[in-house]
Formats: C-alpha cells, sequence, structure tokens
C-alpha cells in the first residue's frame, strides 16, 4: 500500500518534536504534513522545517484551515487539548491526545485499541500507564487483580513544563486506567521526578494484589505481554523477574528511550510517543481502506 493519510503534529516541544521523528522514520501510513506552534521561533518548528515538513504558527487554527489533515496528533497540555477537541471533531479530524485530557476513552494500543477505531478521540492516557496498564491488563487475564499500584520513576531532566504543570491529572488519570483499561479493582499511581545526575531511564514498579497467585500463569501472560510491547517499544524491558510474596506481585520494568530526538534516558516521553505511532499507523490504515 503506497498511499499515506496526510497527519498534523500541535505543539513542537519535547513530546512533539520525538514524535515527528518517529513518524517520518517509521510510520507505514502515515505523511506528516505539518507541525503546528504558537511561537515562530520554535526550536520545534525549525527541525521541522529542516524535515520538510510544513509549519505554522497559528497553533490549531492552521490545522483546522487544512483540509487534507485526517488526524491530529495533540501533543500540549491538558487544558489546551479540551479546547481544541470539539474543535477537530466538528472538522471531523480524528484526534490522538497526547496529554493526561482524557477528553476521548483511554487507549493502550496492545490492550484495547480495536474497541476504539471509529472514535473521534482517542486518548493515549500518561507514559506511566502506557507502561503499566498492559502489565496490569495481562495478570488480570489469569487471575483477579484487586489492588494495582504503579511507581513511575522518571528523570527529572525529562519532565518539560507541560509534564510538571499535568502532575494532577497524570496520577488521576493512570489510576483511573489502571482499573478502566487495566481492570484493576482498584488503582493507585504515583510519579517521582528523580533529579540524579546522570540522569536514570524511566522505571516502573508495579505492585499488584490479586486472588490467585499462580506463578507459572502469571509469568507467562507477563511474557507475551513483554514481546507485544517491544514491537513498538524495543526499549521496554522486565528489570528483574516478577517477585512473589503471599497474594503480592511485584513486577520492575524499565524503559530506554530509543534516542530519535530526545536522550535514551527519556523512556517515558518515547514510550508515549511510540504508543502515539501505532495507534495512528493502525487509523491510517484503516482510513486508507476505507478510501480504497
Amino acid at each position: 500500500m503506497s498511499e499515506k493519510i496526510d497527519v498534523a503534529i500541535i505543539g513542537p516541544g519535547n513530546i512533539g518534536t520525538d514524535l515527528m521523528y518517529k513518524i517520518k522514520k517509521r510510520s507505514k501510513f502515515m505523511n506528516l504534513k505539518l507541525m503546528a506552534g504558537i511561537y515562530s521561533t520554535s526550536e520545534g518548528l525549525k527541525l521541522a522545517a529542516q524535515q520538510g515538513v510544513e509549519t505554522s504558527s497559528e497553533g490549531i487554527d492552521a490545522i483546522l484551515a487544512d483540509k487534507m489533515i485526517k488526524i491530529a496528533f495533540d501533543a500540549t497540555m491538558a487544558g489546551a487539548h479540551k479546547k481544541h477537541a470539539p474543535l477537530l471533531k466538528e472538522a471531523k479530524i480524528k484526534a490522538i491526545d497526547l496529554t493526561p485530557a482524557a477528553v476521548g476513552p483511554y487507549v493502550c494500543p496492545v490492550v484495547n485499541l480495536d474497541q476504539h477505531y471509529d472514535v473521534d478521540n482517542l486518548n493515549l492516557i500518561t507514559c506511566g500507564a502506557q507502561a503499566t496498564v498492559p502489565v496490569v491488563y495481562a495478570v488480570s487475564q489469569v487471575t483477579k487483580v484487586k489492588y494495582a499500584e504503579i511507581v513511575a520513576t522518571i528523570a527529572s531532566k525529562s519532565a518539560g513544563p507541560g509534564t510538571r504543570q499535568s502532575i494532577d491529572e497524570f496520577t488521576q488519570t493512570t489510576a483511573r486506567a489502571l482499573m478502566d483499561v487495566g481492570k484493576a479493582e482498584t488503582g493507585k499511581a504515583i510519579i517521582i521526578l528523580n533529579p540524579a545526575e546522570p540522569p536514570i531511564i524511566m522505571r516502573n514498579t508495579i505492585y499488584l494484589i490479586v486472588e490467585d497467585q499462580d506463578e507459572n500463569a502469571i509469568r507467562g501472560t507477563i511474557d507475551n505481554m513483554l514481546l507485544k510491547l517491544q514491537e513498538y517499544v524495543p526499549g521496554y524491558r522486565l528489570r528483574m523477574p516478577p517477585i512473589f510474596d503471599d497474594m503480592k506481585v511485584t513486577v520492575v520494568t524499565e524503559v530506554e528511550g530509543a534516542g530519535d530526538y530526545l536522550p535514551s534516558y527519556s523512556g517515558n516521553l518515547d514510550i508515549e510517543t511510540s504508543a502515539a505511532v501505532a495507534v495512528g499507523d493502525q487509523l491510517a490504515s484503516k482510513l486508507l481502506c476505507k478510501e480504497r
């Protein structure tokens, strides 16, 4: 299939710029037509222009004015996306939301994307959710998960202004996703910004209280999920084998970034942008099939 769907990114910050490189390098079905921001001097817009991408400092208005764009990635902030969402919907542009605004349904590509192809707004939850919800969901397939608590530790240097201003939304949205998508009965999320030098890569500690502790079944389902995640996040791995203690299971994972734009320690941003490309490519493929 040689055709591609035209897409745009709004928000030329760290996340948007990394996403730009990933779409350009890896996407099979998307053509990045436009990168939009609100500051003409933005480094992200400068880099996009160097990659041959059309740029604009007119924000979402530039995306709404381009009738060829079918998918828009919002890499701004939760508050901004709540304003963008109805405008994109009216323009019949599918929105893939990389903020914790939670306007649309929570989507984790390896868990539930197939349930949401037809919705107009897909929320990628948070980096913490993308890194932990698949593990919780995998375990929930072999035993009831009564409680899930995750602690996401990221390098302070990888947390930009948008991330820092959305900490409350991060914890609330991630906790809900552990239940709504991960299928835990109760969920809790904590994020830690570690100022260590040199910066650490993203690490996630996942505590689960389960109903039945079948160690072989739990290890097997986690290993299977790990392989699915690594198809689009090669740097995702277990830091150690799962730990079993009565009805408690502890899983520790880490995410090393691909280094497309951001340093490799920014695995927290890498898993979010990698998920965005995985979701966008599948949506674009569906749109191309409809157009044929």
